[in-house]
């Protein structure tokens, strides 16, 4: 399946993108079935089955049997994704701090700015800290006593 030396699949990746796509279109579960036929390319479904199940595997993506075949729902929004990913790449490492700074200092101006009233925003508009117990839900707060 080369054209002019190259291979002209696309990248797995993308197509995975492309099936949590369809699923966040949807706004509702869908079948292999249907992932194939919301793509609208030359698909085979169980290679779209197989994407599925692997997502399912990984915790991407939530599965019910309202028929015969199982249904597929996202458990998060793209957002959602990206954020479960630094989070597991965070815990991965032994030097937390390390790598959270080498990570803000890689920001963007903008990109600071919006961390910076996330975090303040998350303390309970403290300022940048806050006092134990006094979380943005009621709960704990972080502790975090120095500005950010």
């Amino acid at each position: 399946m080369a054209i002019g030396g190259q291979d002209s699949r696309r990248p797995h990746g993308e197509l995975v993108a492309d099936v949590l796509a369809a699923l966040w279109s949807a706004g509702r579960p869908l079948t292999a079935q249907e992932v194939k036929r919301a793509l609208g390319r030359p698909l085979a479904r169980t290679t779209v089955a197989t994407i599925l199940a692997r997502l399912h595997d990984g915790g991407t993506v939530v599965r019910t049997r309202p028929g015969r075949s199982y249904a597929y729902a996202p458990v998060s929004d793209a957002a959602g994704l990206a954020a479960g990913r630094m989070r597991r790449e965070l815990e991965k490492e032994d030097d937390r701090s390390l790598v959270l700074r080498r990570f803000v200092s890689a920001l963007s101006a903008e990109d600071e700015d919006v961390l910076r009233e996330l975090l303040r925003d998350a303390d309970g508009g403290a300022g940048g800290g806050s006092e134990a117990g006094s979380g943005p839900d009621g709960g704990p707060g972080r502790g975090r006593t120095t500005p950010v």
